[in-house]
This record gives structure tokens, C-alpha cells and sequence, in this order.
């Protein structure tokens, strides 16, 4: 057993529209991939049963993720946040999903100036205690994203989003993680894989610059020792970005021209993540 070799929508397409969605799921399966990460619109205005017949249409699967609006970042808005993940778990059960992650603790780019109280950990708590249980009616598993400093002050890091599953003691949420936001706020790219364990149930695969995998930064061997160690037989969702997109600059921040186009960047992540895999999974006593 293998992880699942997955991309987000986010390589072809800036934002779900019908139109865009089949064409990302078209070129999810051209490209090799098992599965597509959708990124549900903040409207959920998302047609889940079409996009469903696509999918098993073009023989792959889909996990949804949702990332909060500014009116629902939970600390200010919890009652907004709560209607906001379930309605999203709707559309999930709609799909026969039974999955959601993304940045679902915080909107990205909200910001207080300080870190996050006491007061609001107890919140966000409460809310993840609601949703969960509504999502646990449904079958589905919850996969909470810490994402930089930069982005937000509520989630950063594994240990609090780990630490707050633990106080809830809930089995439906899990760590969904992403190794762009690991290599600025980790201390390295093995420890919080071990230590979320079984709790990890999604990852982002993203170079530190955003572009190929294998020529930035991020500590590729160390991850995928890890992934090997705990069995992680999750999606592995390629997440980076070419400024051919150019609805994505702005919100992914990308000021230089991109050295490749998308469909170079899924080709080459793909083989990459699969050369890992088969180096860590097939053959890990070889390279210890």
C-alpha cells in the first residue's frame, strides 16, 4: 500500500466554476494523478453531484477542502464559521465524500496583532466540538490546515492544531498539513510527522518557493522518512503554482515570473512525489 499521488485545482484553475471544474478534473487524470483537492467557493455555490459523475467520468476521486471567509473567522464570528463547515460537509456527503480539510480554524490574512488568547483557543475548541459531531453523523473526517504566521495567528503549527484534537478527544479530526507552511514554522520536516501519526489524514506537497518540487528548500528525505514510518497511506495533493495563472499572483503572492508552466510543474511534482515514495516505501533500509 501506496499513498494516493493527488493535485489541487489550484494547477489549472483559480477558483471553482463549473466550466473550470471539468476542466480540472480532465487534466487531473491526463497528467497521471489519482485524485483532484477541490477547493469549495466560500458561496458553495458548487454543483456536488455533477462534479461527483465527472470524476468517476474521468476514473479518479476527490476530497473537498474549504478555506473560512473574513466573516467567519472563528474567533470573531463562530456562529457564521459553524453554518459555513456544515454546509460544506453537506456538499461533502453529497459527493459520498468523507473528507474536508483546508484552513478551517481561521480566515486567512484576519489578524489581531497579538497571539492567539486563551478565550479564543476556547472557542475555536467549540466550535470543532459542534462540527465534529455533525460530521461524525455523516462519515466524514475533518482535516484541519496550520498555515504561516504571515497568514494567521491562530493555527501555525502541528502541536496546537494535535493539541486541541487531543482536548476534544474526538476520531474524526485530523492534521491536514502542507510542507510550504511546515518549512517556515517547523523545526524540521520529521518530528511533526511522527509525532500527528494516525492523526495525519492530508497533506500539501509544496516546494518553499512554491514551484518544482526537489529544487527549494524543503527537506524532502526527511518528510517522506517520516510518512514511510508512520504508514501514511493519505493524498499526497501537489500545491504549487505557476504565474501562467495570473488570477493566482495576488493571492499566492507571486511577484517573479515562474520558471515553468502548471502542466510542466503537476508533470514534474508527480514523478518527484513518486521517486520518494518509491525510495522511502520500497526500499527505506537502502537509504537509512
Amino acid at each position: 500500500m501506496m499513498p494516493i499521488f493527488g493535485t489541487s485545482i489550484l494547477s489549472f484553475i483559480p477558483g471553482w466554476t463549473p466550466d473550470g471544474g471539468e476542466y480540472a478534473i480532465k487534466k487531473t487524470a491526463e497528467y497521471g494523478f489519482d485524485m483532484l483537492e477541490i477547493n469549495l467557493p466560500t458561496s458553495l455555490d458548487f454543483d456536488a453531484k455533477t462534479t461527483q459523475k465527472q470524476l468517476d467520468q474521468y476514473g479518479i476521486s476527490g476530497r473537498c477542502s474549504l478555506n473560512l471567509p473574513a466573516n467567519a473567522h472563528i474567533p470573531f464570528y463562530p456562529e457564521q464559521a459553524v453554518t459555513i463547515i456544515k454546509s460544506a460537509l453537506d456538499k461533502v456527503a453529497e459527493m459520498n465524500g468523507d473528507f474536508l480539510g483546508g484552513v478551517l480554524h481561521s480566515a486567512i490574512g484576519t489578524f489581531t496583532g497579538n497571539p492567539c488568547t486563551k478565550d479564543e483557543k476556547l472557542i475555536v475548541q467549540q466550535v470543532f466540538t459542534e462540527v465534529a459531531a455533525y460530521a461524525k453523523e455523516r462519515n466524514i473526517n475533518l482535516g484541519i490546515e496550520p498555515i504561516n504566521r504571515y497568514e494567521s495567528y491562530v493555527f501555525t503549527a502541528a502541536e496546537e492544531v494535535l493539541n486541541m484534537i487531543e482536548s476534544i478527544g474526538t476520531t474524526n479530526i485530523g492534521l491536514h498539513l502542507d510542507t510550504f507552511h511546515m518549512n517556515i514554522e517547523e523545526r524540521n520536516f520529521y518530528d511533526p510527522i511522527i509525532r500527528a501519526g494516525n492523526n495525519l489524514n492530508h497533506l500539501h506537497i509544496t516546494e518553499s518557493d512554491r514551484g518544482m518540487t526537489g529544487e527549494g528548500n524543503v527537506h524532502w528525505d526527511d518528510l517522506f522518512k517520516a510518512l514511510a514510518e508512520i504508514n501514511y497511506q493519505g493524498p499526497l495533493v501537489l500545491e504549487n503554482f505557476s504565474s501562467e495563472i495570473t488570477e493566482l499572483i495576488g493571492p499566492t503572492s507571486l511577484w517573479r515570473p515562474s520558471k515553468y508552466n502548471s502542466e510542466e510543474l503537476a508533470k514534474g511534482s508527480l514523478l518527484f512525489m513518486k521517486k520518494m515514495v518509491a525510495k522511502w516505501y520500497d526500499n527505506p533500509t537502502e537509504y537509512k
